[in-house]
């Protein structure tokens, strides 16, 4: 009974205790300065005019959206896998010599991560190919 008075006590000290932080200093500036926001507003604008060439090529608000994602999903893949190849080969090539689980798991990982890019570097021009051939 003690334990759970003291966890509902606990609970409700740090709910209490927790308060808003804003991006504001204690002398009341705001801290993110003037070329900080400027920068922010044109990678809005910038996105905002990527996003709308996508929807007129693609004549559709969705497919618009769509193409977009994938284009980004295409170039953030590549990093992303390269990593965990070089993992997947860190755990087969070198951890794998004396442990024979772990190189099973580094080429499973490297399997993996190689599907993943294909995926990811084919499924955009299989969508383009799709839209504008079969749509129309």
């Amino acid at each position: 009974m003690l334990k759970k008075v003291g966890i509902i006590a606990i609970i409700v000290f740090i709910m209490l205790g927790s308060v808003g932080v804003f991006a504001v200093t204690a002398s009341g500036e705001n801290v993110l300065n003037s070329e900080q926001t400027t920068e922010l507003v044109q990678m809005k604008e910038s996105t905002k005019a990527t996003v709308s060439e996508y929807i007129e090529k693609y004549g559709s608000t969705p497919y618009g959206i769509a193409a977009y994602i994938l284009a980004a999903v295409r170039v953030y893949s590549i990093p992303f896998c390269f990593v965990g190849i070089a993992i997947g080969s860190i755990y087969q090539y070198v951890i794998g010599i004396r442990k024979l689980d772990v190189r099973d798991k580094g080429f499973a990982l490297i399997i993996t991560f190689v599907t993943i890019l294909l995926i990811c570097q084919v499924l955009p021009l299989i969508f383009a190919i799709v839209v504008n051939g079969w749509r129309g």
